[in-house]
Formats: C-alpha cells, sequence, structure tokens
C-alpha cells in the first residue's frame, strides 16, 4: 500500500532533516510531496532532497506544489511546519516585546501570543481543508507555539493531530546518558509544550533521579544541569525543560541581534546558494544547518553546543518514530502533545498536554501519569489560560480578548503593556488586521 506524507511548509529549511529520516529501507512512506505558498522555497528545498536521494535506490519519490488541494489529495500522513509571515515575522515577534523591556523569544510570552494569534487562523483554515481533502491522514503538527496550535487543529480534527517537539526527548535522552543509559528505564514528564518537567527515572524499581540531582559533577555534564544550575535542580527535585529558563531567569539583555535576525540572515545566503546554477545545494544546506544547530541558545550562556547535546535526532526523529507507529502498528512510547483526556487533573479533558504516550496503529494515547511537577501546577494553568485568551480572540476578532491573553501571561502581566504590545504587532502584522 502506498503511503504519502504531505509536508505543509515544504520550502522551510528544516525539511531535508525529516526527508533525511526517511531514507532508510523502512521508511513509513514512499512518497513526500511538498507544499508551499512560496514557489521559489520549494524549488530550493527540492533541490537539496534531490541531492539526498541521488544515491539511495528507495529513497521516497518528491513532488512539490503550491496547491493545498492538490497537495493533500492521497495523504496518510499530513506533518504541518508552516511558518506564518515567514521568518520577518519572528523578528517582528521579538522586536516588539524587547521594545517593552520584555523577553524576545519566539514561542514564550509576548513573541509567542503574537504568533499563535496570526498562526491559529491559518492552521484552523488548513485543518478544516484536511478534515474535508483527507479525512483518514493523521496530521502531525510542528507549527509553533505547537501545543496552542495541535489545540486549535483538535477542534476539527479530533484525535488525528498529534503535535510534536524535539525538546522533551532531547532532555530525556541526555538525562538518561547521565544517569548511566540504564536498561528499561522510564520517565516521568509532564506539563505543557515548552513547560515541562522530568520529575523521575525509574529503572528496576528504583527512582535514579535524586541520585543524578545530589552529584553536582553528573548534573553539568548535560545541557539543561548547566543552563539551571545545580543547586537550583537540587532545589526543585526535577529536571525542567529547557525554555522554563524564560520563567526561572531574568529577562536577558537585548542582544545585538535577535535569533530570528540571524536566522533571516542565514537563510537568505543559504537559499541563494540553494538556488545557484553551479552550486551544491546539499553542502550549502549541511554547512547552515550545522551552524545553526551550534548557536541554539548560545545567547542563554550555553555556548555552542557540543555534538552529544545535538546528536540522536530532533524533531525529525520523532516524527520518523510517530509514523512508523502508525503505520506498521508497533506499540511505541513517545512525548507527544495530544489532549490531555484526564491524564493531569489540574487541566481539562481537551487542553493539549505534552505527556508520554503510546502509539500504535489506532493513534496516540496518554500513558498514566503522576501529574504535574508540584511547583510548575499553576504556572501551567496560566499559560494554558493564555492559551484559551488566544483561540477565544481569533474566533471572536477581538483585540480586547487579544488584549487580556497578553495580559495574563506572567511574563507580562501588564493590560497597559498589553494593549501597546497588541498596538505594535498590528502595526507590523498585517495577519492581525481582523482584531477590532
Amino acid at each position: 500500500m502506498s503511503r504519502r506524507l504531505v509536508i505543509l511548509g515544504g520550502g522551510g529549511f528544516r525539511v531535508p532533516l525529516v526527508y533525511g529520516a526517511l531514507l532508510g529501507p523502512d521508511s513509513p512512506v514512499d512518497e513526500v510531496v511538498l507544499h508551499d505558498v512560496d514557489a521559489a522555497r520549494l524549488t530550493a528545498i527540492g533541490r537539496v532532497l534531490r541531492a539526498q536521494a541521488a544515491s539511495v535506490f528507495y529513497a521516497p519519490r518528491i513532488s512539490a506544489t503550491t496547491d493545498l488541494t492538490e497537495a493533500l489529495t492521497g495523504a496518510s500522513f499530513v506533518f504541518s511546519a508552516i511558518r506564518v509571515h515567514g521568518l520577518e515575522g519572528r523578528v517582528i515577534d521579538e522586536r516588539v516585546a524587547i521594545g517593552e523591556g520584555l523577553l524576545g523569544q519566539e514561542t514564550v510570552g509576548a513573541g509567542g501570543i503574537a504568533y499563535g494569534l496570526r498562526t491559529v487562523p491559518v492552521a484552523r483554515a488548513v485543518a478544516r481543508r484536511i478534515s474535508l481533502v483527507a479525512p483518514d491522514a493523521w496530521v502531525i503538527n510542528f507549527t509553533n507555539p505547537a501545543g496552542l496550535v495541535t489545540e486549535a487543529m483538535a477542534a476539527h480534527l479530533g484525535d488525528r493531530v498529534i503535535g510534536i517537539c524535539d525538546s522533551p526527548s532531547a532532555l530525556v535522552r541526555r538525562v538518561l546518558r547521565a544517569v548511566g543509559d540504564p536498561p528499561s528505564a522510564t520517565v516521568e514528564y509532564a506539563g505543557l509544550n515548552h513547560l515541562g518537567w522530568l520529575t523521575r527515572v525509574v529503572s528496576e524499581g528504583h527512582d535514579l533521579l535524586p541520585g543524578l540531582l545530589s552529584d553536582p559533577a553528573r548534573i553539568e555534564s548535560f545541557e539543561e544541569g548547566r543552563l539551571f544550575g545545580a543547586s537550583r535542580l537540587r532545589a526543585l527535585g526535577a529536571v525542567p525543560n529547557e525554555y522554563l529558563h524564560y520563567y526561572y531567569d531574568d529577562v536577558p539583555p537585548a542582544p545585538a541581534e535577535t535569533r530570528g535576525e540571524f536566522l533571516l540572515r542565514q537563510q537568505h545566503d543559504c537559499y541563494t546558494q540553494l538556488m545557484a546554477a553551479d552550486g551544491d545545494p546539499l553542502g550549502a544546506w549541511e554547512a547552515a544547518r550545522r551552524d545553526r544547530d551550534a548557536t541554539y541558545m548560545a545567547s542563554e550562556g550555553l555556548g555552542e553546543r557540543d555534538a552529544l547535546s545535538v546528536e540522536g535526532g530532533g524533531y525529525e526523529a520523532v516524527a520518523l518514530a510517530l509514523m512508523t507507529a502508525i503505520a506498521r502498528n508497533t506499540p511505541t512510547p513517545l512525548i507527544l502533545n495530544v489532549r490531555n483526556r484526564g491524564t493531569l487533573s489540574a487541566l481539562d479533558d481537551e487542553a493539549v498536554v505534552e505527556v508520554p504516550c503510546q502509539v500504535d496503529g489506532s493513534g496516540a494515547r496518554p500513558l498514566p501519569s503522576s501529574g504535574l511537577f508540584p511547583g510548575g501546577v499553576d504556572l501551567v494553568r496560566r499559560i494554558k489560560a493564555t492559551d484559551r485568551a488566544v483561540l477565544e480572540a481569533v474566533a471572536s476578532g477581538s483585540r480586547a480578548v487579544a488584549v487580556r491573553a497578553m495580559a495574563s501571561h506572567p511574563l507580562i502581566d501588564s493590560v497597559p503593556v498589553a494593549r501597546r504590545l497588541i498596538t505594535g504587532y498590528q502595526a507590523r502584522l498585517p495577519e492581525l488586521s481582523y482584531l477590532s
């Protein structure tokens, strides 16, 4: 049976990571369809993919289109990785927030809310189209803010949309390495996307996490340990997702160049090279990818990431494992963004949460959980309330509700500032003209 993967945002820089993960002999798909609204980017990334496939006999077939219905027809899986207003929008998200003395970050705080306000209308429209054109497709959402967007799409797709992120799996991988990679270890992890905590590592009936947290040298051996520090992790009794850094620490000084500005500059140069008639598209892309990975969160004091921090695959590995488990009906544990369904008592059943799941041919089901990290319950509830206000603002077109969403976020916590933020974002993002 032929299986088709449709990648929405198919001209995106990280698409070759997904395609590269599909080049093994046991790939769950045999055709990849790239969809994007930017035909030039589709052409550029198509050149990289064809270079990747050149020496692989069983590489999935590649096609590309700017027509959404054409792309979705016959889809088995849909991978959503769109970026409304492109990287230019990310720069606006960051700079408007920084102008108010706030954190300028892609998914956390003011920037994440602005990103959600312009992305949710598009994500909902895409979900409606999928429900009509490819109702049996499994939708894998990587569009940020991933938890919020997955919840928005679930209104039309139900449990057939599953959100993914590479942060939790990378955290787990690094912690397991720090405790000696015990066989058959299980972990407790719970929260929202970019807002979760690892609270237990169980092997042969013993929780190994307390021993790790009592050993400063081992804590400093992995990325989150260096980011948060041994004394803080020992006091928490848990290992937070790296994005909790933005809640636990002071707003960093405004950078001369934001992460979005760096990526915009880098990708402009990279796409120019990808389109050069006499260029090496795969070599140019790989060089840019290495630079991108090495500098991730460098401004947070981690410096350049070492090989152990980035090896093992990112979101493409999660996507591959998810598609393989569904296509082959092979039970596989993965940390995913799914509807709560009573898993975390602090949140309602329809809330999308990030928790360990069991995946097989029937989809993803949350595994039993001991609940949220106690010190994070109030924060999780506040961020979920912010998400819900974003969804309400999109549904109603109400600027007042959008202001409420901004003001409710703990990193903003001010109605006057929230009003100025919405004004600033509306002035620079035409996609927010629907708010009145």
